[in-house]
Order: C-alpha cells, then structure tokens, then sequence
C-alpha cells in the first residue's frame, strides 16, 4: 500500500508525530521526550503515559494534584461513558412549555466550578447538572441528546492518538490557517494527485512556494515505499518547508526517493552544465581535426613541450588540492539535473506567485502526452496561463475547473448539510503536453 512500510511501528515512541484527537479538534504534535506536555484550549496535558501505547488507544484526561487544576496525565480506557445511556430515562413530548434560561438550573455558578474541581470525570459533572436541571424530563429526546452533547464537549475528558496521514494533516493545516497550505483544501488536493498520475512508477516534478511540505508529503505517499517512482521537489527558498514529510515518518529509502531543491539554483546549474558539455563539444572537434591532418612536426613538438614539462607539470594544481567537497545542495542539484535529463512524467505548480514564467521554465522538462496541473487561488490567472499555452500549442485538452465539497451530518431522521462550509478552494489549469 502507498506510504506504509514494514518498518513502521504499531505503538507510539519518543520522537513521533501525533494526532491528538478530542471530540472534532485535532492537533498535530511531535511526542520530542517523555517531559512533552501538549495545550488544548486551557487544558495542559502530560504525555508521558503514550510511550509504547498502540496507536488509536483513547485516554481518559487525569487530573494532576495540585494548584493547577488545568494540568492533566493520561490513562488509558476501553471505552468510552454513554450519557444517553446513563442519564436519559424519560423524556418529554414536545418543548413548549419550556423556557430556556437559566432559572431552570439549580446550581450557581460558583458550584458548578467546584464540581468541576471536586468530580474525577465528566460524566460526573454532568450527571449533576441533569439532577439539578428543572426541565431537563420534559425535553423530547432530541432535545435531552442535544444537551448532554453539548455539556459533554464542554467538560469531555478524553482523547484518542492517531497516527499522522495525508488527509489528517490537510485538515488540522486547513482549520488553522488556510494559508499555511495555500488554499489547498483536501478535496483539492486528491484532485491534483488524481489529474497529475502520481503513483509508484515514474518521475514527478512539482514546484509548490510553501504548503509545510503538505504537497511533497502527499505525492511521496502516492508513490509509496520500496517502489521506483521519484520526485524533485522545487522551491523558493532556501530551505523546504518540511513539516508534513517529517510527520508522515516515511522510510529513509522513500525520503530519499524526494530532492528537494532550489529553483533557481537547479535551472541555473543545469543550463550551465548544458553549455559546459556544449563547449566541451566543440574542443573535442578542433583536436579532432588538428590530430587528423598527420603533420609529424606538430606532433615532434608536442613530444618536446612534455619533455621540457618535467615531473613538475605531472604534480596536481594547489587549487584542485584544496578543493572542498561538494556540499549536499549541490549533490541535490546534480541527482535533480540527472533527473531532469531524463525528463518526467508530471509537472505540478502550485504558486503563490504569478506561475506563467514557471510553466515556460519547466515545460521543457516534461515528456511528451503528459499530465500538466497548476493550481491557483485566482481564476484571472489561470485564465491568463491557458491563452498563453493555447497560443504556445505545446499543451493541449487545457481544462479550468473548480472544486465545491459540503459535508453532510448523516443521522437516522436529521440527515442535512453543514451549514456553514467553505465555498471555494481554488482552481486548476490541467492539460496534456505535446510534441
């Protein structure tokens, strides 16, 4: 299966990424020592317990004693307290007569935070609210589940740890901050992964200026571990951003399978080394045609200028001596170049920048009746990238298209869509390179 390997273990350790899961909030976390303590909202969570736990376990949050009372240890549990099991035994016909404020609750709320402090569990506190609700046995059923769900995520105690994957990382990336993956919602990012072909066998190009490694990430997880498939990853900066690569903990052989270089130092380098082998070209033919006219003299004095030379001119220059070795951006640039020679089977741009020069750049590189996808946030520019490729008559079956994806809650008798939803996530320019 792509993106799992033999290798991974079943039980958390030291130096993992997590995903901490309360109710719908999740978090990504490196598990760095046993002393890592975690923040969700106010609450501070120790997680030293998780050591050598399998994964998907669920803990039940601990209070730790003290004079900080939002300080919490781990234990593990089997399962989980239902409340509509424990709390609803009777319920109501309809609402009407109720009146929702908060005369129908018995306790204040300076005894509501001391149950907070005094109960070990949630399923306590809200135990307590339901005995001291005036209205809560004349609610419908309905009624009564919505408000032990909501107390219960108020005061929910307990948490499930996950293992790292693509679609878990696009969605915390997502929730925090749309611009951390550039707009890329995950509905999006499965289609550019499905238009671009990705998958064990072939080299893949993709140029991204700053997704946290999201965009890499997903296309080494397409191509899977101990399979043939590579990418060379272009970007901007100096350094990649590499956050989701380092939280999928793929195997050492599929990471290496991944070149992560410069943009403007790999087009640079691979020019340059295009127009040394071109020089070099066209020395060899001049030796080629002084060696083939067969004058002996010539020959006599080039025998004589070694002569003269001596064992000194066989000595290896101080500057070759003292060379450096090759720093590891420069072996990148050279496995990437090699790469390049050989031309791939897939680009894919996703820019924040206006990605028309980068098409014209790394076009070339591509073989021919091969899948071509950018993405932007910004239809205009797309739309001026497909006149332009259009007029250019390389790519060909260029398609615009958007994504909409709404959720639905999926509930015997109260199925319906979310109603707030993010309308758009972008745009895609796919097409097909010919010769």
């Amino acid at each position: 299966m792509p993106g799992t390997s033999s290798t991974m273990s079943d039980t958390i350790k030291v130096g993992d990424f997590l995903v901490i899961k309360r109710q719908k909030y999740t978090k990504l976390q490196k598990f760095t020592s046993l002393d890592t303590t975690v923040h969700l909202g106010k609450d501070q969570i120790e997680l030293r317990a998780l050591e050598n736990q399998p994964y998907h376990s669920t803990f039940q949050l601990v209070p730790k004693e003290g004079r900080n009372r939002r300080l919490y240890s781990l234990d593990p549990v089997t399962e989980i307290r239902n409340l509509k099991e424990l709390l609803i035994k009777e319920s109501g016909v309809d609402n009407r007569n109720i009146v929702d404020d908060r005369s129908t609750q018995n306790l204040s709320a300076e005894e509501i935070q001391k149950l907070r402090e005094e109960c070990e569990s949630s399923s306590e506190i809200v135990g307590k609210l339901v005995e001291n609700s005036k209205s809560f046995a004349s609610k419908t059923e309905y009624s009564q589940e919505k408000y032990l769900k909501r107390k219960e995520k108020k005061y929910f105690e307990y948490v499930q740890i996950k293992r790292p994957s693509i679609r878990l990382i696009a969605d915390i990336y997502w929730r925090l901050d749309v611009d951390k993956v550039m707009g890329v919602r995950f509905d999006t990012l499965s289609q550019i992964i499905s238009y671009s072909g990705v998958c064990s066998v072939g080299n893949f190009l993709l140029y991204e200026s700053g997704t946290n490694g999201l965009l890499p990430a997903a296309f080494l997880n397409s191509v899977g571990a101990g399979s043939a498939g590579r990418v060379v990853h272009l970007h901007p900066g100096n350094v990649a951003q590499k956050q989701a690569l380092q939280a999928m903990d793929f195997p050492q052989e599929q990471l290496e399978r991944c070149i992560s270089v410069n943009i403007y130092s790999v087009l640079r380098h691979f020019h340059q080394s295009k127009q040394k082998e071109s020089e070099k070209g066209v020395e060899n033919g001049k030796e080629a045609v002084i060696a083939g006219g067969g004058d002996e003299e010539n020959h006599k004095r080039k025998i004589e200028s070694s002569e003269d030379d001596g064992p000194e001119a066989k000595q290896p220059k101080l500057e070759e001596v003292a060379k450096k070795p090759p720093q590891q951006w420069e072996l990148d640039n050279a496995a990437a170049c090699e790469l390049m020679g050989e031309k791939f089977d897939a680009l894919v741009i996703v820019a924040k920048e206006h990605p028309q020069n980068i098409i014209k750049a790394l076009l070339p590189f591509v073989k021919p009746s091969r899948p071509v996808v950018v993405f932007s946030t910004t239809r205009e520019i797309l739309t001026e990238c497909y006149m332009e490729l259009k007029a250019a008559a390389n790519v060909t079956y260029l398609r615009i298209t958007s994504n909409w994806m709404r959720q639905y809650q999926i509930l015997p008798n109260r199925t319906h869509p979310d109603v707030t939803m993010s309308a758009n996530s972008g745009y895609l320019l796919t097409g097909y390179t010919i010769r």
